[in-house]
């Protein structure tokens, strides 16, 4: 193996070091338990949390409370719901059996279904 060959190697190896998979910094994070107790929704839970650059408690909390907030807005035609809270855009898919959200601030990403 040649002197330029080798360093080739080396850069190739040092850049796929680098550079993290996407989908494997999701982390998966444990559901919040009927959230909304007492409510027509008792007994939901959210499920399906995956956080990216942010805590696991962080995006639960983030799931939590910015979903209270969407229930209380009024659904649009298009079954695309798209607000803010907290600094967060969130966007919720309502159509189908289960709700899909995805809130995004800067870097950060949670992902969770209802």
């Amino acid at each position: 193996m040649t002197r330029s060959s080798t360093l080739l190697l080396l850069a190739a190896a040092l850049c796929a070091l680098a550079l993290p998979s996407t989908a494997s910094a999701a982390k998966k994070c444990k559901p919040v338990k009927n959230p909304y107790a007492g409510t027509r929704y008792e007994g939901v839970d959210i499920t399906r949390i995956r956080a990216t650059n942010v805590t696991c408690k962080g995006a639960r909390r983030v799931a939590k409370r910015a979903h209270r907030k969407g229930l209380g807005l009024t659904p649009p035609p298009s079954g695309i719901r798209h607000y803010t809270w907290n600094g967060w855009n969130v966007t919720g898919n309502l159509r189908g059996d289960h709700d899909r959200y995805l809130a995004t601030k800067g870097g950060k990403r949670v992902r969770w279904r209802f």
